[in-house]
């Protein structure tokens, strides 16, 4: 699929999406400044990520822009996989590739900018207080871009991502979820979900399927094993291998579950808001996910369904509990309230009533 040309690899037969462009090298640095430090929004296993306006088009846009690391463990066939399958794939679930520029040794991804950062900041560094439901809604939306990439790209052969953690799922200015980062990327055969590729193992630790890194083998069910270690991060707000934990946060949540400490892993911010019936059906999906065999596990199709189903249960449960409140004050009212000769009815209004707290004493 690529080609090696002097020092660099370019790709052979790729159909350049007129929505991908390249950027001449002089633009980048007009961007960032000649990489200005104080733009730098992030950092990562490919180098670090700058933010910019950058001009698409006749649009200035936002933009985050990847410089590849010559100390880096990646390089030159990670950075053309990414452009390869950017340029191919766009789905409002995925990050988008606005461009890319190779001169001389530089390697640099343009991207849309996401103004949140990622979820595995607001889990773990920056202490964001998410809410159950704005959890659920972050997990479906990544759910769904993987989804896409395994079955639904309209091309040939589908994706697998295979580096699927909380740190490359991104998030927009309304926390719409997105997934990112595309250089581990590998193209699969579509329509068999047990049809493997033979691959040296790679990823990231703590969200690596055992399965894979055991026998060489990745399968689509690789990427289902890796998200179901995020839902734990998204319950638990514990990090995928964490240092108040002996083991990976699969491990320790998988035991505590069968050893009936549930609500016991839920992170505290949330413990209140999820009710029962949505807490066990969520990692009942977690756990599937997890299985130690490939097969068993659900597709990300099924993985969508089934948290729509948990969000559908905890909005359920939430109207359920407002109006469960409106009823109660409402015979609060009835009680309490009195008419004054066919005048309207008030509440409260007596001078003889004092209310202390929320118990009703006469004065």
């Amino acid at each position: 699929m690529f080609v090696a040309t002097g020092n660099e690899y370019e790709p052979s037969s790729v159909q350049w999406s007129q929505l991908c462009r390249h950027f001449e090298f002089h633009e980048i640095l007009t961007t960032t400044k000649n990489f200005d430090e104080s733009l730098v929004i992030g950092r990562g296993g490919f180098g670090k990520v700058y933010k910019g306006n950058i001009k698409n088009g006749s649009t200035l846009v936002s933009a985050a822009i990847k410089r590849l690391d010559s100390m880096s463990n990646q390089g030159a066939s990670e950075f053309w996989a990414e452009v390869e399958m950017l340029s191919k794939l766009r789905h409002c679930h995925l990050v988008s590739l606005i461009g890319y520029c190779n001169h001389e040794t530089e390697m640099i991804l343009v991207y849309e900018y996401m103004p949140r950062g990622t979820l595995a900041d607001h889990l773990h560094k920056l202490g964001t207080p998410l809410s159950w439901c704005q959890r659920l809604k972050i997990c479906i939306g990544a759910a769904r871009g993987l989804d896409y990439l395994h079955t639904g790209t309209g091309i040939e052969f589908g994706v697998i991502h295979r580096d699927v953690k909380s740190s490359n799922i991104l998030l927009d200015e309304s926390w719409a979820a997105k997934v990112s980062d595309f250089g581990l990327s590998i193209i699969s055969p579509r329509n068999q979900t047990s049809t493997y590729v033979n691959t040296l193992v790679k990823g990231t630790f703590g969200y690596i399927d055992p399965n894979y890194f055991a026998t060489g083998k990745l399968t689509r069910k690789s990427d289902v094993y890796a998200f179901g270690v995020v839902l734990l991060e998204v319950l638990c707000r514990k990090r995928a291998v964490d240092k108040s934990l002996d083991c990976g946060i699969a491990t320790w949540a998988q035991d505590s579950i069968k050893a009936g400490r549930l609500k016991g892993i839920v992170d505290y911010d949330i413990r209140r808001e999820i009710s029962t019936k949505c807490l066990k059906q969520f990692a009942k999906i977690a756990e599937r996910c997890l299985d130690n065999y490939p097969k068993n596990r659900p597709t990300m199709a099924e993985v969508v369904v089934s948290l729509e189903y948990v969000l559908t249960l905890q909005e359920k449960t939430y109207n359920l509990s407002q109006t469960a409140s409106k009823t109660i004050f409402g015979r609060m009212v009835d009680k309490f309230s009195f008419s004054d000769s066919g005048q309207n009815s008030g509440i409260f209004q007596s001078p003889h009533y004092v209310c202390a707290g929320s118990v009703l004493s006469w004065s």
